[in-house]
Order: structure tokens, then C-alpha cells, then sequence
């Protein structure tokens, strides 16, 4: 049989077809990249794990703060809706943004503007990481409360709508500091805004601590409204809290578009 005839060197079987593959192949090799990258950084699982385990540990087992009529029952079932709206804050928002700067500090960001992965598959594929690592947090954060005794209430779906639009919020507002920041800087920034939506947020502090006027301007913070939101369908049994998911919209929309617009390469 001659090799024209021969159907394992038949024309056209090793040729070369170049060209960039499917945008969501890109899109799900550069989310299984961004996946490993955040698990594997000591850094950021401290900020993912380690502090929102030992905040829900602490402020459950210790009195330490009063949570009053706020938080009635028991003061586990205050404050996990709240540690769960840290932990996805600490994840899409600190975390992202910090890892971001740095990447654009050292080219990475630059190297992969020349190739064929567009600027908002870049920023989905980053979403998507956030979105399995937060799974991975929102399991054991989970284990840990009912192994405190949590009694969770409402609509579970109404929890997941709330977690993935504070995801989109959070995952906007990181990478806009990030893409437009320099990497010292972000990181300077992104610790900073922790520690104080930590403290005015609502998440180990009831909004009505603090003076009216106060509350006000709080109640309007994409963490106020996560952990309030949250708090109104595990602890009250809320169906869907309307009010505090259409202010994660208005941070989201706002967040990404300003991310996509503004974000820089290098």
C-alpha cells in the first residue's frame, strides 16, 4: 500500500492548524490556573481560612462584643452570615486585588496582553477561581458553625444569589484597584479596607453600635449589605432581602465596569 493510500499518513493528518483555541477553553485553562495560584499562597489562605475560622471561633465562644436585640438566639447565628460575607470579601476583594498588583508588577499581566486571551476573559477566568475557592471556604466555615451549634434558617437559594452577586461586587472593586494601583500600593490599600469593612461592615459588630448618621453611610457598604442580606435569610428566615441584593447590584455593575474600563496591563 502506497503511503498516498495509507490512511495513517493520509493528506492532511499532521498538519499544523494555528490559530487561538475556543474562548472557553482559554477561559477554564486560565481559571485552573488562577485556582491553584491562590491555593497554594500562604498569604491569602490566611486571609481566606485561617482569620475568618478563628474570627467565627472566638467571637462564638467568648464574649467579647454584645451583639443585643441585633443578635438574638444565639451568637453563632450572628456572626456566621457575617464571617461568610468576610470570607468572600477577603477572597474576590483583598485577596484578588492583592495578587493582581503583583502580577502586574512582574509582567505577568503584560505577557498575557499578547496573547490571544481578551481583557474580560482574563477577568472571568479570575471570577471563576474566586468562585471555587470561596466554595471550598463557605464548606468549612459551614462545618465549623454547626459544629458551634448553628441553626441555619431560610431559602438556600436566596443565600447562593446573595454570595455570587457579593462575588461580582467584590471581584469589580479588587481587580479596578489592582489594574490601576501600583502593587505596593494595592497592597497597602487592600489590607487596609479589610480591617476597616472588618470593623464597620457588620460583620463581628452590629450596625446599631455605632452612632445614626453612621449607620446610614455603612448600611450602603457592599459587606454591610452581603452580611445584612445573609443574616436575613440564615438567621430571620427572609425570603429574598430585595434591598441589600440590589445594592451588591449597583456595587457590581459600578465595580466591573470601572474594572473594564479602566484596568491596566502594566
Amino acid at each position: 500500500m502506497s503511503a498516498d493510500t495509507n490512511p495513517a499518513t493520509a493528506s492532511g493528518t499532521y498538519t499544523p492548524k494555528p490559530g487561538a483555541a475556543p474562548v472557553g477553553r482559554m477561559i477554564a485553562a486560565q481559571a485552573a490556573l488562577e485556582t491553584r495560584m491562590l491555593l497554594r499562597n500562604g498569604e491569602q489562605l490566611l486571609l481566606t481560612v485561617v482569620i475568618p475560622s478563628l474570627l467565627l471561633v472566638l467571637f462564638s465562644t467568648v464574649s467579647i462584643v454584645d451583639f443585643g436585640a441585633t443578635g438574638e438566639g444565639k451568637a453563632v447565628d450572628f456572626l456566621t452570615p457575617g464571617v461568610l460575607a468576610l470570607a468572600v470579601m477577603s477572597t474576590a476583594f483583598t485577596g484578588q486585588a492583592i495578587a493582581t498588583g503583583f502580577e502586574r508588577r512582574y509582567g505577568v499581566l503584560k505577557r498575557l496582553a499578547a496573547s490571544p486571551l481578551p481583557r474580560w476573559a482574563l477577568m472571568a477566568a479570575k471570577t471563576l477561581a474566586v468562585l471555587v475557592t470561596e466554595v471550598l471556604q463557605i464548606v468549612l466555615l459551614t462545618a465549623i458553625a454547626f459544629a458551634l451549634g448553628w441553626s441555619p434558617q431560610g431559602n438556600p437559594l436566596a443565600v447562593l444569589l446573595l454570595l455570587v452577586l457579593g462575588t461580582a461586587a467584590f471581584s469589580g472593586l479588587g481587580l479596578l484597584m489592582a489594574g490601576t494601583l501600583k502593587a505596593e500600593a494595592t497592597l497597602a490599600a487592600a489590607n487596609l479596607v479589610f480591617l476597616l469593612l472588618l470593623v464597620g461592615g457588620g460583620v463581628v459588630v452590629p450596625l446599631d453600635k455605632f452612632p445614626d448618621a453612621a449607620q446610614s453611610v455603612l448600611g450602603l457598604l457592599p459587606i454591610s449589605a452581603l452580611s445584612d442580606g445573609l443574616r436575613d435569610v440564615l438567621q430571620h428566615g427572609a425570603s429574598m432581602p430585595w434591598g441589600a441584593a440590589g445594592i451588591l447590584v449597583v456595587w457590581a455593575v459600578l465595580g466591573l465596569a470601572a474594572a473594564a474600563r479602566f484596568f491596566r496591563w502594566e
